[in-house]
């Protein structure tokens, strides 16, 4: 008898570390979400898919993806004249001066270092490769842009 409740027992001990393990995890993943803002962060800033951001008269779509496929659409609203400019001014995107005008290493967060592992933000207009830089590009009515992170 006293050898079956031991083989028994760290069964036992077992499926009670599971069960406080479960309802650990579970109060821990109570659905609620951080607002950026809330934190005292810039409201200005984007970080969630579907984001409205901006006030003014003109108004364009834009997309960013990542290294991974992710993508996060935002729907501009800007009383700029170019896209970069829009873009800046809500802090969505951080680059240095050039020769050829902004080169663009930070887009929604993520940073691209060339010179490190090849990666740099690519500009898109209505899916097809920009033929001007983003601070040249000026904000055209139905059009569509995107920044995605790509590999030389």
């Amino acid at each position: 008898m006293q050898t079956k409740c031991r083989k028994k027992l760290p069964s036992c001990i077992l499926c009670i570390v599971l069960i406080v393990a479960m309802a650990l995890m579970t109060t821990g993943c109570n659905g609620e979400t951080k607002d950026p803002s809330a934190s005292g962060g810039n409201s200005t800033s984007a970080q969630a898919d579907g984001k409205v951001l901006g006030e003014g008269s003109r108004q364009f779509s834009l997309t960013v993806s990542d290294q991974d496929g992710n993508q996060t659409e935002f729907e501009i609203h800007t009383d700029q004249e170019t896209v970069g400019a829009a873009l800046q001014e809500l802090e969505l995107i951080d680059g240095e001066e050039g020769q050829y005008g902004l080169y663009v290493t930070s887009v929604n967060g993520i940073t691209a270092d060339y010179d490190k592992d090849g990666m740099y933000w690519a500009f898109y207009v209505d899916d097809a490769y920009a033929q001007t830089g983003v601070d040249a590009t000026e904000i055209q009515e139905g059009a569509s842009y995107a920044l995605k992170l790509e590999k030389a």
